[in-house]
């Protein structure tokens, strides 16, 4: 298996979705195009992938042109339409051998992802999911009908994600209600209390070692996971998130398990950011996780 996924990433297919539906503040739809423009190209073939095929965005309507039919899930039926056409997509690179990089957008793309790598493999994929938020309210908990706190909530309900091999690290802003929904789903969380009182290296063996254990692991990324002051370019920032080296040394040790399978990155956004700086991170960060090392 560790043999295979390395193969694998001989190639990357790149795809964009310009989602800002799940979000309420707006811009995050520029995220593709700020990781492009920060030189996503050019830093993968530095690293070695030999090749790169780049499958442009998906169509995302823009809110401007839909009605609001559920306040308890916004847009949700335009999100499961774009969601299903991505998953179609993933789908077919994993068949096509080769690795997927999903570029956000907001962080219900994930929906689509997940069911693509479940489809493609007949089974739900491992997950490390870096983020400032634990994103499993349901329609019925959520406090906002902003779907993209729902992903997750989701995946799990559809068998997309596997309970028992799903990570999420850097949690530090948890709905009341959505505490309980993660207490009551089975994965395993890890704060930043945990990230200060552990170190992030005790964290990630833990959490290859739960991730990794039947299979390929998906990376998902939320860039709001890292402290403001080196990710500014996000609409939920949270103080006290992991730092510059911190984000790195999970995607190097995942890329050092051997086992990572596919990889999004979501929640860049560019009217926020200062001079692309979290776009830029977002292409270092995927770079890491796909085996560029300091020596």
């Amino acid at each position: 298996m560790i043999a295979a996924e390395r193969a694998m990433r001989e190639r990357v297919d790149i795809v964009g979705v310009p989602m800002d539906l799940g979000a309420s503040r707006r811009g995050v739809d520029m995220g593709p195009s700020a990781v492009r423009y920060a030189r996503l190209h050019e830093k993968l073939r530095a690293i070695g992938v030999a090749q790169i095929e780049d499958r442009g965005n998906l169509h995302v309507p823009i809110r401007e042109s839909l009605a609001v039919s559920d306040t308890h899930a916004k847009y949700l039926d335009t999100i499961e339409a774009v969601c299903a056409e991505l998953a179609g997509i993933v789908e077919r690179i994993l068949a096509e051998k080769s690795f997927p990089i999903v570029l956000g957008g907001d962080h219900s793309i994930a929906m689509g992802t997940l069911a693509g790598l479940t489809r493609a493999r007949d089974a739900a994929p491992g997950i490390v999911w870096i983020d400032a938020h634990s994103d499993i309210n349901s329609p019925k908990t959520s406090p906002t009908g902003n779907v993209h706190g729902m992903p997750l909530w989701f995946a799990l309900e559809n068998g997309y994600a596997d309970r028992a091999r799903t990570v999420q690290i850097g949690l530090r802003d948890v709905d009341a209600v959505e505490k309980r929904n993660l207490r009551e789903s089975g994965v395993r969380a890890f704060t930043m209390t945990d990230v200060d009182r552990l170190g992030i290296s005790r964290i990630m063996d833990e959490a290859i070692a739960i991730a990794g254990l039947a299979g390929p692991i998906h990376i998902s990324f939320d860039m709001d996971g890292i402290d403001p002051s080196e990710a500014p370019g996000t609409g939920t920032t949270v103080k006290g998130g992991l730092s510059f080296r911190e984000a790195h040394l999970i995607m190097e040790m995942l890329a050092a398990s051997g086992q990572v399978g596919s990889l999004e990155m979501v929640e860049i956004n560019p009217i926020l950011d200062h001079r692309n700086q979290t776009a830029a991170l977002a292409v270092g960060l995927i770079c890491s996780a796909l085996g560029q090392s300091i020596l």
